[in-house]
């Protein structure tokens, strides 16, 4: 599991070191390619799912069993950019408070 962990790591950081904050300096591959390695690689199935501005599809995918996770961004035109990962996943299933949805009372 290390040496996988450091391979993500790896491409982790070098999206960073190249400026991550700009699609096109990012670590990306066609959306397949990257679902298929991080499930083969790492165990992650997709966990959640958003629509970001510029119609771009935001997904959590992680592993409960091994607790590691990806954020991955997902363009128009079926690029996949790694945007983060990390380890401890844990999935939540708490209830929505006032506070949490912004009601001040």
């Amino acid at each position: 599991m290390k040496p996988q962990i450091l391979t993500l790591g790896l491409w982790i950081g070098a999206a960073c070191l190249a400026g991550a904050g700009h699609a096109e300096t990012a670590v990306c591959a066609e959306r397949a390619t990257v679902v298929d390695r991080l499930a083969a690689e790492y165990g992650e199935t997709r966990q959640a799912i958003g629509l970001a501005s510029a119609s771009q599809v935001v997904e959590v995918f992680a592993s409960e069993e091994t607790g590691s996770w990806t954020i991955t961004v997902t363009r128009p035109d079926g690029m996949t950019c790694l945007m983060a990962a990390g380890s401890h996943f844990e999935a939540l299933d708490e209830e929505l408070t006032p506070a949490a949805v912004g009601d001040p009372a």
